[in-house]
């Protein structure tokens, strides 16, 4: 998944959130969408006793889609690929909580004239997954440095870069710099750093955070890891970025969390957390991909939100397939405020010769319990695997490690290898999806 980061440092755009238009309180919130992943919330049995409808997708053609009917995805000999025909909008949408934050109203600009460095003020985007590294662009200098300085305008501007040792070969080269307005109330600081030691280790990262004189804050952080396996013995790869705002004005804001593991053997996982509030109304999605590089492939997705009145509504899925056989089944449910639960689960066993079990009920007295003549798609392999971040991680695999002196050899740690993922939002803790 090479997704990208907004850098356009030029383009104005709005710190502040914007407040939803009027909707019944059923409807369902915009959680966004990957730009490389159908809507996998709104597909899955059209749930009814109807006999639901299945596709194949067709060859991807690059060009930008405007309905979840026209994703395409990319033609693989070895992939199984599935599409069920997209439910009609139902209600779990409004409109979303925008990633908007006025950045000509935040710092005011370096000129060329000036000695600082460049102003980065550029708050996160949201549901743009993880940069690349041609996006950060980052630039570590071979030298220390500490110096400040002040515009002409009266705000000011530091830089900073050093190195630090220890042990076992590690070796952290970094560059911190940062700015203030005049009068103190905006502030922006971004540091970037490349990390190594004697065990082939090598980690590449970004963090920075800003602040506008109205208190919209937001903070992100971006990392690559090459490390090698101590089981297994293979190279893997990982990426990660984090990524939160929160408006000053009221409360609202919105974190998201992605991740992205690789290995040489074709092992992969990708997921995502997100969550989003606006004043009386909170939402949450969490996502994950497993494929363990032999052809067996599990994928899920859990969205849910809630208002202050009480008022719950949520969609989940998941699938599981190998050699053609597997399973998908989910679950639509919503509570009112007095808390009358509606509820449909739905489900499909592929039996890998042409047949598909098909059952499910609600609460409202709904239910079938069909076999059809089906065929069986699904994505076997990840459409971004080891290839592609190998060949888009040239700047990771390119950091230089110290010199080992002869006879002296690294000691591995057994343990866990590589971060691992956060837990805890920042911003809140997410209630479970399930009543």
């Amino acid at each position: 998944m090479d997704a990208t980061s907004s850098r356009g440092f030029s383009a104005a755009f709005d710190l502040k959130i914007h407040r939803f238009g009027a909707f019944p309180l059923h409807r369902r919130l915009d959680f966004g969408r990957r730009p490389d992943r159908f809507e996998r919330w709104r597909s899955g049995v059209r749930c009814c006793c109807s006999e639901t409808e299945f596709r194949k997708l067709a060859p991807a053609t690059g060009k930008k889609v405007e309905k979840i009917e026209e994703w395409r995805f990319e033609q693989k000999k070895s992939h199984r690929r599935s599409r069920i025909q997209a439910m009609p909008p139902k209600p779990f949408s409004s409109p979303r909580l925008r990633d908007a934050f006025k950045q000509n109203e935040f710092y005011p600009r370096c000129t060329p004239k000036n000695p600082g460095p460049q102003c980065r003020d550029t708050p996160p985007k949201r549901d743009t997954g993880i940069a690349s590294e041609k996006d950060w662009d980052i630039s570590l200098l071979n030298e220390n440095v500490n110096e400040s300085g002040t515009n002409e305008d009266g705000s000011t501007w530091y830089r900073e870069s050093g190195e630090e040792l220890g042990e076992n070969g590690y070796r952290c080269r970094w560059t911190r710099m940062g700015g203030q307005s005049q009068d103190s109330l905006s502030e922006w600081q971004e540091t970037w750093w490349e990390k190594s030691d004697w065990t082939g280790y090598k980690e590449l990262g970004v963090e920075k955070s800003g602040k506008n004189a109205e208190g919209d804050s937001w903070w992100e952080t971006w990392q690559e890891v090459l490390h090698q396996d101590e089981w297994s013995n293979l190279a893997r790869i990982e990426r990660s970025a984090q990524k939160q705002a929160k408006s000053g004005t009221e409360n609202a804001g919105w974190y998201e969390k992605w991740w992205e593991k690789y290995d040489a053997k074709g092992w992969t996982e990708k997921g995502a957390h997100k969550y989003g509030r606006l004043n009386e109304q909170s939402w949450w999605e969490k996502w994950g991909e497993h494929y363990d590089g032999r052809g067996s492939v599990v994928k899920w997705t859990d969205k849910w939100a809630e208002t202050e009145l009480g008022t719950k509504w949520g969609d989940k899925w998941e699938e599981k397939f190998f050699a053609g056989i597997g399973s998908r089944q989910g679950e639509t449910w919503h509570v009112s405020p007095i808390g009358d639960r509606w509820s449909r689960t739905w489900g499909e066993e592929h039996f890998g010769n042409g047949k598909v079990h098909k059952y499910g009920k609600s609460t409202t007295g709904e239910s079938w319990d069909i076999v059809v003549d089906e065929e069986t798609y699904y994505e076997a392999e990840p459409h971004y695997g080891w290839a592609d971040v190998v060949g888009n991680s040239s700047q990771l695999l390119s950091i230089q490690p110290r010199e080992r002196p002869p006879g002296v050899y690294p000691s591995l740690d057994f343990g866990s290898s590589g971060p691992a993922p956060q837990d805890d939002d920042p911003l809140d803790t997410p209630p479970p999806s399930s009543e």
